[in-house]
């Protein structure tokens, strides 16, 4: 049984063979520094261990994300996993994922990664849907992701997980119904369904900008979240968090967990976040910087932030509303000295009345359709900190 108090470590390959047009994480697609940025990764870690007090945390989660991790290949990334066992205490059943890009996944592939410890995996398939693929900038096609599954399923992965993107122009409920069914057909334990957002300087928000394409109003982007949520339901999936379903509460991701649960994660790597309460660093945007502080002997930190009591209330309220469960009034209680009900009560009882909030003695969570203005009603409870 994993420790409900580890932490997370989280561990950024900055490296794609083709950046998304949409996508507004850190990478790049130059391969060639990759073996320096193996080196400095280690560094890191011997320096994470040994002046910030990481080496005390027991961690049981690990998770390589990017960027497209299985771009570096598994004789490099059992070299990385070797190294965090070596630096930091990885619980024996630690959850250990690996994001991929159907693109870059072959049986050979498959079977190293899964003799170097990694138990489960991530797949980016986005969509089954060539044309959705294409308009989204991705290598692969839809027979690329469905024998990505199975090559999984085939080297012996237990626990997959795979991403959709819903949301994109000329969507509608049937186009999307028939996503989820190819979906839950290959029966992934794990299933994130994201909004397609554009976020400001990406090609595709430009593109968007210029009137080359319009995305659904807020009626269908409401209606296409509401399937998602009663579609995976009725299929046996938990919806346990806005854009997560899992096959049962055991293969929930624990590591993202980790994050709504405010347990602390060290983030390595380019452009990585790292938390300890009440401290949050970011590091360094670029490989480049990255190697070159590792090399001299310094820490790669970008920016540091200590949030204060408010702050902290604040991120309790907004991301014990994006899960399921919701607040809980003990827990929060128990972390700030606050009575929640005394506090936030004329407000939840607004939302429970509009039917977007339930509110019993122990807690409030978010019905599936408040969800859709998860924003707002988190926005609204915060105003009151």
């Amino acid at each position: 049984m994993r420790t409900a108090a580890a932490s997370g470590l989280y561990i950024h390959v900055p490296f794609c063979l083709r950046k998304c047009p949409y996508c507004d994480f850190y990478s790049v697609t130059d391969l060639e520094s990759a073996p320096a940025f193996g080196a400095a990764l280690e560094d890191e870690m011997r320096m994470r261990k040994d002046e910030s007090g990481w080496g005390g945390h027991a961690f049981g989660s690990l998770y390589l994300g990017g960027g497209t991790p299985t771009a570096l290949g598994s004789r490099l990334i059992e070299e990385i996993l070797d190294a965090a066992r070596r630096h930091f205490f990885v619980l024996p059943d630690a959850e250990i994922t690996i994001e991929a890009n159907p693109a870059t996944i072959t049986a050979e592939e498959l079977s190293g990664l899964r003799a170097s410890g990694v138990n489960r995996i991530n797949i980016g398939v986005q969509s089954f849907d060539d044309c959705a693929l294409s308009f989204l900038g991705r290598m692969h096609t839809a027979a690329d992701a469905m024998d990505a599954i199975r090559l999984a399923r085939r080297a012996g992965f237990n626990s997959i997980g795979i991403d959709l993107i819903y949301g994109l122009p000329g969507a509608d409920e049937s186009r999307w119904a028939k996503e989820m069914e190819t979906a839950v057909a290959f029966a992934p334990e794990h299933i994130s369904c994201y909004m397609l957002t554009l976020e400001p300087g990406t090609p595709m928000e430009n593109d968007r900008r210029a009137g080359r394409f319009q995305l659904p109003d807020d009626d269908m982007a409401g209606r296409l979240f509401l399937a998602a949520s009663r579609g995976l339901s009725d299929r046996g999936y938990e919806h346990y968090e806005i854009s997560n379903f899992a096959i049962h509460p055991g293969y929930r991701s624990v590591h993202n967990s980790g994050y709504w649960d405010n347990r602390p994660y060290l983030g390595l790597g380019p452009a990585a976040h790292s938390y300890c309460d009440p401290v949050r660093t970011a590091n360094i945007r670029s490989v480049s910087g990255y190697i070159d502080a590792i090399g001299a002997g310094m820490l790669p930190v970008e920016t540091s932030e200590t949030l204060d009591a408010a702050q902290q209330m604040m991120e309790a309220v907004y991301l014990g509303l994006r899960r399921a469960q919701g607040i809980s009034f003990a827990a929060f209680e128990s972390r700030f000295g606050v009575d929640f009900v005394s506090v936030f009560e004329d407000v939840s009882d607004k939302f429970a009345a509009q039917g977007r909030m339930v509110v019993d003695e122990k807690s409030c969570r978010l019905t599936p359709e408040g969800m859709l203005f998860h924003e707002s009603i988190a926005a609204a409870l915060i105003d009151r900190i």
